[in-house]
C-alpha cells in the first residue's frame, strides 16, 4: 500500500452521546499544508497491517452509512464536506457507551494510492482520542524558555481507518486500526460505526483458523478429555508447526497430522461449526497459508508451562521427553524431564 498525494481535509468534534457532549462541526476544509508531512507518516506507518476488511450489512450493503458516505465522496468529490460532516454526526450516534471517550475525526482524501498493484483514491478516517504532552523550547532574547502544549502523537493512531476506491461490489478495500479500547465499547468503531468484516483471504482464514484452534485446546478439549497442560501446549506448538511447514492448508491433513485421536477430531469438528455460527465468519477447508498470520497468531500459542510461582517451564519440542506425576508422599504433583544436553 502507497499513499498518493493529500487532496482534501477536514476536522470535526465528536463527543460521548451518553454525557450529551454533542458534536462540533468544521464548516470549511482544513489547511494541512504545514503537517501534511507527519500525517502521512502517522497513517502509512499505522496501516502496515495485511487484514483486509469489507464494508457489510444485513440485508444489503447500500444500507450501510458509512458505505453511502464514502461511495458519495468517491463519485463526486465536492461532496467532501458535507459527507464528513455526515460521518461526524452517525460516529456521535455510535459513541453511547459510557467509556468512549471524544475527541477529533480527522477525515482526509487521496488522490493516486496504489493497493494492490493498482491505482486508486482513498478516504481516511482518523480518531484521536488520547493526547500526549510535549515540551516546547523557545528562543528568548537572554537564551531560552521552556512551555509545555498537549497534541496527538504522531507514532501511534488511536483510531482508524482507510478505504479504497477498490472492489466497491465486495465493500471496497478497507483497513482497520484501534489501538485503545479492549473491552465491550471498543466494538463500537468497527462493529458499530463501520460495520466492517474481514475479506475471505488468505489472511483472514489462516488467522481465524488459528484463532478456533487455540480456543479449542485450551478452553473445550480440556472439558472433555484428560489431557495434561504440557499436552495441551504440545498440541499448539504442533499446530503452529503445520502452518509454518507447509504452503497450502488441507483441514483433514491437518486433523490427521495433528490431532491424530478420533474422539479430539470430531470434537473439533463440533466446536469449529460452533465458533462459525457464533463469530460470523466462513472458515474455509482449503486455502493457501499466510505467513504473516502465522508470525501474528503464534505469538499468542503459549509454550509456557506455569508450575504454582516457584517454576516456568518452556515446552517447544517432543511431548514424549516430559512426563507428569503425583508423589503419594509429598502430596505433590511433579514432571519428569528428560535431555540429552545442557546449554
Amino acid at each position: 500500500m502507497v499513499l498518493g498525494e493529500m487532496d482534501k481535509f477536514i476536522i470535526h468534534y465528536v463527543g460521548n452521546k451518553s454525557q450529551g457532549d454533542g458534536v462540533r462541526f468544521s464548516t470549511n476544509t482544513t489547511d494541512f499544508a504545514n503537517a501534511e508531512e507527519h500525517l502521512k507518516f502517522l497513517i502509512s506507518n499505522s496501516f502496515q497491517s495485511t487484514e483486509i476488511y469489507h464494508f457489510h450489512f444485513s440485508p444489503n450493503i447500500e444500507l450501510n452509512p458509512v458505505f453511502q458516505f464514502v461511495s458519495s465522496i468517491f463519485e463526486n468529490n465536492s461532496s467532501f464536506v458535507e459527507q464528513s460532516r455526515n460521518c461526524a454526526r452517525y460516529l456521535y450516534d455510535k459513541s453511547d457507551h459510557p467509556k468512549i471517550k471524544g475527541g477529533e475525526l480527522h477525515v482526509a482524501y487521496f488522490r493516486e494510492c496504489i493497493i494492490n498493484g493498482k491505482r486508486t483514491d482513498a478516504i481516511c478516517f482518523l480518531k484521536s482520542e488520547n493526547k500526549e504532552t510535549f515540551l516546547k523550547i523557545l528562543h528568548a532574547k537572554d537564551g531560552f524558555d521552556i512551555d509545555s502544549d498537549e497534541g496527538i502523537n504522531i507514532n501511534k493512531l488511536d483510531k482508524g481507518c482507510l478505504i479504497f476506491n477498490s472492489e466497491k461490489k465486495n465493500g471496497y478495500i478497507v483497513t482497520v486500526v484501534d489501538n485503545t479500547n479492549r473491552g465491550i465499547e471498543a466494538q463500537y468503531w468497527k462493529d458499530d460505526f463501520l460495520k466492517v468484516k474481514p475479506a475471505s483471504d488468505s489472511y483472514h482464514f489462516t488467522k481465524d483458523f488459528l484463532s478456533v484452534t487455540k480456543d479449542f485446546v485450551t478452553k473445550q478439549l480440556p472439558e472433555e478429555f484428560e489431557v495434561s497442560k504440557s499436552e495441551q501446549i504440545d498440541l499448539l506448538n504442533r499446530s503452529v508447526d503445520y502452518f509454518k511447514s507447509r504452503e497450502e492448508f488441507d483441514k483433514k491433513e491437518f486433523e490427521s497430522e495433528v490431532l491424530q485421536d478420533t474422539g479430539i477430531i470430531k470434537s473439533f469438528r463440533k466446536f469449529n461449526e460452533s465458533f462459525k455460527d457464533e463469530n460470523e465468519v466462513y472458515l474455509s477447508d482449503n486455502f493457501t497459508i499466510s505467513n504473516q498470520a502465522v508470525k501474528k497468531q503464534s505469538r499468542i500459542f503459549k509454550s509456557v508451562l506455569k508450575l504454582d510461582k516457584n517454576f516456568h517451564v518452556y515446552i517447544h519440542g517432543n511431548k514424549d521427553m516430559i512426563e507428569r506425576g503425583y508423589d503419594e508422599q509429598k502430596h505433590l504433583n511433579y514432571y519428569k524431564i528428560y535431555f540429552r544436553e545442557e546449554f
